[in-house]
């Protein structure tokens, strides 16, 4: 067979230039373009005033809309969850941090830490208590893992958790916790006589507090808190009891990072898309830059990184939607999305000039949004180790 003549093939899209919707069903597409105009409405507009102030006023009220459209635990099943697929929720948190990296780390915590923790590991009595309020937005939730001293190695962690008659008592700190502040409910993991056990703590126990961290450079438009707990009393059951060790954080973690790795590519994309607009309209020497040779190389290099990592990206949802995604394959993701974002993010600002400081253009908003995303859930370095580990049998962690 002759391959197609040029007249039988669809046109060109700059946005879309490999083709990736079609690998698309009807309703994928209509959730991304759900949470797309959800943010194009709802964030857009502000996004530049709450990063500035550094403040996130509408937190509760946003995060009842993202209930409203489903994007709240959204590949969770039951207990007013929406039970899509996992590409369906790569795509929501991809056009969520296109927005703001801040407002994708409130889904992503509240959905895939806080939320699946208590669906995975939780008591019946648990899910029914808490996850119906989380997934309408009504009850924002935060996880406590990372801890002042313990980041990369959580199971150093010093939190405690002892028996006193049928109770249990928490004491210990929590450090850098996205919705600390606003929380209803904390999942807290702490070390126990029998190993470690997570907790859902109400956080108007007594002894529970969770001042707000300020002075931040990066994800300003997002509450981070320490916890604070000391003897925070709770009973038997607020235990999670379906799970002991690091295996049950680890693995909420995975999910998480599942979402990082779309999601950075809704930063890179609209830096890129900031960058094209740019190059086609800002003239120097008589001429758009966009026409030169040095910005049309930028601007390959960069749609290549982006649209590859999209791909890897909707390749790592469909083997989670197959029940076949391995950590290690979302430590690839994790480690390669995130760090092609940065230079996509940095290299758009070499076209912008100085205009890319400037919160009038998205560009260094994402940048430094991006250097928390980089860290958390797992340092470069530390999934460069998972894959070392991988590849080479051995371990280098300890």
């Amino acid at each position: 067979m002759s391959p197609a003549s040029s007249s039988n093939l669809p046109p060109f899209d700059p946005t879309d230039p490999l083709g990736l919707d079609d690998l698309l069903a009807p309703e994928d597409l209509a959730v991304r373009d759900t949470v797309r105009s959800w943010a194009a409405d709802r964030v857009l507009p502000h996004i530049a005033e709450w990063y500035e102030s550094g403040e996130l006023p509408a937190i509760r009220e946003l995060a009842r809309e993202l209930g409203s459209i489903g994007a709240l635990g959204m590949s969770l099943t039951g207990y007013g969850c929406a039970g899509a697929s996992a590409v369906q929720y790569g795509l929501a948190c991809l056009e969520l941090e296109a927005a703001d990296s801040g407002i994708r780390s409130l889904v992503s915590v509240q959905g895939s830490l806080a939320m699946y923790a208590i669906w995975k590991f939780g008591s019946q009595e648990q899910k029914e208590r808490w996850l119906p309020g989380m997934a309408a937005g009504e009850t924002i939730g935060c996880f406590g893992l990372t801890e002042p001293d313990h980041g990369s190695d959580p199971a150093a962690m010093r939190t405690y958790a002892k028996r006193d008659g049928t109770d249990w008592v928490l004491t210990g700190r929590k450090m850098w916790i996205t919705n600390g502040s606003v929380a209803g409910v904390a999942v807290v993991w702490a070390q126990t006589d029998d190993g470690i056990k997570g907790f859902a703590v109400p956080t108007d126990t007594p002894g529970f507090t969770a001042p707000e961290i300020r002075h931040k450079w990066s994800l300003r438009a997002s509450v981070t808190s320490e916890l604070v707990l000391d003897e925070v009393r709770l009973p038997a059951d607020a235990v999670l009891p379906g799970v002991t060790g690091l295996k049950g954080p680890l693995s909420c973690l995975s999910h998480a990072r599942y979402g990082i790795v779309w999601g950075a590519m809704g930063a890179a994309r609209a830096c890129f898309e900031a960058a094209v607009e740019y190059a086609k309209t800002r003239e120097q020497f008589g001429r758009p830059i966009g026409g030169f040779q040095l910005t049309q190389a930028k601007l390959a290099d960069m749609a290549v990184e982006l649209h590859k990592g999209i791909l890897l990206a909707h390749h790592l949802g469909r083997r989670m939607d197959a029940g076949r995604l391995r950590p290690e394959q979302v430590s690839f993701g994790k480690l390669n999305n995130v760090r092609e974002a940065i230079e996509i993010c940095r290299t758009s600002r070499t076209i912008l000039g100085a205009n890319g400081i400037s919160l009038e253009y998205p560009v260094m908003r994402h940048a430094t949004n991006l250097e928390s995303v980089l860290t958390y859930e797992g340092t470069v370095e530390m999934h460069q180790l998972v894959l070392g580990k991988a590849l080479t049998g051995l371990s280098a962690f300890r």
